[in-house]
């Protein structure tokens, strides 16, 4: 390193943002995830024993994910090597593999490879890993904010131990807060700054566990605020809000977050409770989710979870489509919003779901010689004679109903469809009785 390169570096230390020249360089000044850096965790154990085998760090930007990785850097014996997968491809992992294969046949150091948005290498770039972990030639530190068992090699994933990061506590955020205000080392503390009870609370919320989020709050705050009269800045809650002008949400339109969104929403109309309903759709609609996706998910879930118990839920939720589809947004909302009201509250019904399914099932399994010869097409010349005939219609008959085999002959007494007791289903499934046990005639 010339002198140069050491006064570049010097420099960026002094001028890096506050999220970044705080984070923690010990095990001990790490805030949060106890559940897997706790005292006598297992993560815990490896890093103070200097014994990391593979890991995959997975969790919401701002948890701790890359601090993680930079703890362990400050903890081991063995030669800490760094890649992006946003700007690094298999060029540079083949560097990093013979210098690691260099450094362990002249020392015996062992090489880690820390690979940040490791969801970025493709396919082929993931695969010039494989034989190097494989073999102990690196030990490899992963880190991404998307589902490893997706969007990472299933053999990278095999060979590797997952720790999924969860977004900071509300408690973990304010400590962190409280360190960047008053460390003078690194922090803000040369300022001379203080935040107010009511500002801490408002930033550790909006913040949705990011520490980074909230740490670049305060690091404005304190270097556009001016002093008071007894040279102090204060930070209040109006300064706060200024700061973070929107709840930053954990929501990736092409990520986890997303499927667990929808999943969300779609169990919590499915059990009826229309303002979990309408939290999870403000929700992807302020995250900019597309309108006509979330109306999609409402027309299968009036059909799959509410049935005909309440036939007029897919009528509502086929028209809030078409609906949404003209209007656009931000009025589309509203349309949504009344759909997804409706069909919380309607009853419940997944009777013709349970019933598809099991007769596809059967399709699939069952062998059918025939149809029943009767129910066979007869509008056209020579069907008689292939025995096309019989059919009784069952409009010539009292109360438009003639008891009649339509099943094959393999599936009689076959019942796939099951009606509840629930709203309109309720008066099908005692018109069903009567039909299929009286059977008039």
């Amino acid at each position: 390193m010339d002198l140069f390169e050491y006064n570049r570096q010097q420099n960026m230390k002094k001028e890096s943002p506050l999220a970044s020249r705080l984070r923690p360089r010990t095990i001990e000044e790490f805030c949060g995830q106890e559940h897997i850096v706790g005292e006598g965790r297992l993560l815990y154990r490896a890093i103070k024993a200097d014994r990391i085998s593979s890991i995959i760090f997975y969790g919401p930007p701002g948890t701790g994910k890359t601090t993680l990785a930079r703890v362990i850097a400050n903890s081991t014996k063995s030669e800490f090597t760094q890649l992006n997968a946003t700007t690094s491809g298999v060029k540079d992992i083949k560097e990093v593999v013979e210098s690691a294969k260099d450094r362990f046949g002249m020392t015996g150091k062992r090489t880690i490879l820390f690979i940040d948005e490791i969801h970025r290498f493709n396919k082929s770039q993931q695969d010039s890993l494989l034989p190097y972990v494989e073999d102990g030639t690196i030990i490899l530190i992963g880190a991404t904010t998307e589902n490893p068992y997706f969007e990472v090699n299933k053999a990278l994933v095999s060979r590797s131990i997952i720790f999924e990061l969860k977004p900071l506590s509300k408690e973990n955020i304010k400590t962190i807060i409280k360190r960047g205000i008053s460390d003078e080392e690194r922090g803000m503390g040369i300022y001379n700054g203080s935040i107010t009870e009511d500002a801490l609370d408002f930033i550790a919320d909006v913040s949705n566990g990011d520490a980074r989020t909230a740490l670049n709050a305060i690091e404005l705050a304190i270097l556009t605020t001016p002093k008071n009269d007894e040279g102090k800045i204060i930070i209040d809650l109006d300064i706060a809000q200024e700061c973070i002008q929107k709840r930053v949400l954990n929501y990736d339109k092409d990520g986890d977050n997303h499927y667990d969104t929808i999943s969300a929403f779609i169990k919590s109309m499915r059990g009826s409770d229309p303002d979990a309903s309408l939290y999870y759709l403000a929700k992807m609609l302020y995250a900019g989710e597309d309108p006509k996706f979330i109306a999609r998910r409402v027309v299968i879930c009036a059909s799959e979870d509410v049935g005909n118990a309440d036939p007029h839920a897919l009528q509502v939720a086929v028209s809030a489509f078409q609906a949404v589809n003209l209007i656009g947004m931000p009025e589309s909302r509203i349309i949504l919003a009344q759909a997804v009201t409706y069909i919380a509250c309607a009853p419940k019904s997944n009777a013709s779901y349970l019933g598809i399914d099991m007769a596809l099932e059967d399709v699939k399994n069952i062998q059918i010689k025939t149809i029943p010869p009767y129910l066979k097409d007869a509008h056209y010349s020579g069907a008689k004679d292939l025995g096309h005939t019989g059919y009784k219609y069952a409009h010539d008959y009292e109360g438009h109903y003639v008891k009649q085999q339509y099943l094959p002959d393999e599936l009689v007494g076959k019942v796939y469809y099951e009606p509840t007791d629930n709203g309109v289903e309720k008066r099908i499934k005692e018109a069903l009785k009567r039909l299929r046990g009286q059977g008039l005639e």
